[in-house]
C-alpha cells in the first residue's frame, strides 16, 4: 500500500506544478473556451488540462516503475492503456482548440479502444445464463462500446468548475479500494494495471482541482475528459480480468460478479445524466450531442445553489452510490446501505442550505 500511495502523492504533485505551465501553453496556442450560451462561466478560460495529466501520468509511470511492487504492474494491459490514453490525448487537444464534429470523435474513441483490443484489454465473459463466455469478436464490440460511452458520460458532466475531475477522481479511489481489497482478501497479486492506473488516476485529479475548482484558472477540456474516461473504462474492464469466471457459483455469485457491476454503480451519476441527455435531446427531435443547458447540474444550480455547492451535492451523490458498491463487496449489505443513506444525508442539507431560486 505504501507504493501505492507514493505514485498518488507523486501523480499529484507533478500534476500541480505542471498545469500552470500548460495553462500558459494552452493560451498561446489559442486553445481557450470562449463564452457559449449554455456555459456558466464568465470567463474565457485555457482548456488542455488534459495535456498536465498526460505529462504527469508518463512521469509518474517511470519514476515508480522502479518501485519493487509496482513494477510488477507493467504488463501489456497497462502499456495498452498508456498508449491508448496517449491517442486520446491528442485527439482531445485537436478538438479543445479546433472543435471537431461528433463523427470525428466517435471515430477516434473507436480507435483508441481499439488500441485496448491490441493489448489484450477486453470484455472475456458476462453473467447470462450463468457464466457465458463471449466469443471473441463480441467480446470485442462490447469493450469499444463500454469505453465510447464511459468517454462521453464523463464529457457530458464536465459542465461545472472542478465536477469531473472529483467525481473521476471518487470513482477512481472507489476502483483502486475494490482492487486492492480485493487481491488482499483472496490472496492475489497486489500489483495490477487495475490498481496501478487507478492510483494514478486518483493523483492525477488531486493535483488538478486546485486549479480547476470554482473559479478554474483551467479546464481539463475535451482531452482531459476523454483521457480520464478511457483510463477509469480500461481500469473497469482491467478489473473483471482479475475474477476468474469458471470460479462463480450460485453462493458466491454476488460478490464475484461485482466487478461487472461496480463502473455502472460507480460511475451512476454520470451514467445517468449521460442517459437522461441523450434521450431528451432524441425526444425533441435533436442530435444527442446538440448541447442545452438541462444537465444534472443545470437543474440543481436552479434551485438557488452556487456552483461550489452544486458540485459538492454531486460529489456526495457520486460517493454514496461508489462507497455503498464497494462496502457492499466485503461487508453486510446493511452496513453499505446505512453508509449510503449518511451521505444522503449529508447532501440533502447541502442542498436546503440555500433557499433563493436562481435562473441558470
Amino acid at each position: 500500500m505504501r507504493e501505492y500511495l507514493v505514485t498518488i502523492l507523486l501523480a499529484a504533485l507533478i500534476t500541480y506544478l505542471i498545469t500552470p505551465i500548460v495553462r500558459d501553453l494552452a493560451i498561446k496556442a489559442g486553445a481557450v473556451t470562449a463564452i457559449r450560451a449554455r456555459d456558466i462561466h464568465l470567463q474565457p478560460t485555457p482548456r488542455w488540462g488534459g495535456l498536465a495529466m498526460w505529462l504527469a501520468m508518463a512521469l509518474t509511470l517511470v519514476i515508480v516503475n522502479y518501485l519493487p511492487l509496482i513494477h510488477k504492474s507493467f504488463g501489456s494491459d497497462a502499456t495498452g492503456i498508456f498508449l491508448s490514453g496517449t491517442f486520446i490525448l491528442f485527439l482531445g487537444m485537436i478538438d479543445d482548440r479546433f472543435d471537431l464534429d461528433p463523427i470525428t470523435k466517435f471515430a477516434g474513441q473507436a480507435l483508441a479502444a481499439g488500441i485496448l483490443l491490441i493489448y489484450g484489454v477486453q470484455i472475456l465473459w458476462l453473467p447470462i445464463n450463468g457464466i457465458t463466455t463471449l466469443p471473441t469478436n463480441i467480446g470485442q464490440v462490447l469493450t469499444v462500446l463500454f469505453v465510447m460511452v464511459v468517454i462521453n458520460a464523463i464529457n457530458f458532466v464536465d459542465g461545472l468548475d472542478g465536477l469531473a475531475t472529483g467525481i473521476v477522481m471518487i470513482c477512481a479511489a472507489s476502483f483502486f479500494a475494490f482492487s486492492y481489497l480485493l487481491a488482499v482478501i483472496n490472496g492475489l497479486n497486489r500489483a495490477g494495471a487495475p490498481s496501478l492506473i487507478t492510483a494514478v488516476v486518483i493523483g492525477l485529479c488531486l493535483g488538478f482541482l486546485p486549479h480547476n475548482f470554482h473559479p478554474a484558472q483551467i479546464f481539463m477540456g475535451d482531452s482531459g475528459a476523454m483521457f480520464l474516461g478511457l483510463l477509469i473504462s480500461a481500469s473497469a474492464i482491467t478489473l473483471t480480468g482479475q475474477v476468474d469466471a469458471s470460479a462463480i457459483t450460485e453462493e458466491n455469485g454476488g460478490s464475484a460478479l461485482l466487478p461487472l457491476l461496480l463502473p455502472f454503480t460507480i460511475l451512476a451519476i454520470p451514467l445517468l445524466d449521460f442517459v437522461m441527455a441523450i434521450l431528451r435531446r432524441v425526444k425533441a427531435g435533436r442530435s444527442p450531442f446538440t448541447a442545452d443547458r438541462e444537465h444534472i447540474h443545470h437543474r440543481i444550480m436552479r434551485m438557488g445553489l452556487s456552483q461550489q455547492r452544486t458540485t459538492v451535492v454531486l460529489y456526495l451523490w457520486t460517493a454514496m452510490f461508489a462507497l455503498s458498491t464497494v462496502i457492499a463487496a466485503f461487508v453486510p449489505i446493511w452496513i453499505a446501505l446505512i453508509s449510503g443513506l449518511i451521505i444522503f444525508l449529508i447532501s440533502l442539507l447541502v442542498l436546503k442550505t440555500n433557499h433563493k431560486k436562481v435562473e441558470v
